[in-house]
């Protein structure tokens, strides 16, 4: 998917801002939206480890049930499983250079408008988030296939000074 500029007027949103910022949507999701839809968000810091991915998908399902969304909660748990491995294993550990690694942290936000839900994962990874096409026998490979099976859209965004926003739009 294209990435999409993160912008607020002419500032640019920086990955050391709180996220998500009040009011973010992903641009290129913006079309989904129905005017007025009720808005909540809920944000989780992901300890670089693990047994980070289950406390997440905790998060995500504790999250949903609060909304009284629980139908999404299956794919939202693939979803966020998928998202949050990918920002430990190559956005955290691949990120800056090492002596900034103590103030790097993968955040996991879930925004509700109306009906939809979107899961965005942080990492300080410049990397953009690549579709592969693994072989028959590899053991992995095919986490963003999933995602984009499980979700109406997912994209990512770069962040400023570094880092970026990948995303995925659920439905209820």
């Amino acid at each position: 998917m294209q990435s999409a500029n993160l912008t607020r007027g002419q500032t640019q949103w920086s990955a050391l801002d709180w996220w998500p910022p009040l009011g973010w949507w992903p641009e290129p999701a913006r079309d989904l939206l129905a005017p007025g839809s009720a808005a909540a968000s809920a944000t989780f810091v992901l300890l670089p480890s693990a047994e980070s991915i289950h406390s997440a998908r905790s998060f995500a399902v504790g999250t949903l049930a609060g909304w009284n969304m629980g139908e999404l909660a299956e794919g939202m748990e693939l979803v966020v499983s998928e998202l949050a491995t990918n920002a430990l294993r190559h956005g955290l550990m691949l990120g800056a250079a090492p002596r900034h690694r103590d103030r790097e942290v993968v955040r996991l936000s879930l925004i509700r408008r109306g009906p939809l839900v979107t899961c965005a994962i942080t990492d300080p990874g410049s990397a953009a988030p690549v579709l592969r096409d693994p072989s028959p026998f590899e053991p992995g490979g095919l986490g963003l296939h999933i995602v984009e099976s499980m979700s109406l859209r997912w994209g990512w965004s770069p962040l400023a000074p570094q880092g970026k926003a990948v995303w995925a739009v659920l439905s209820a």
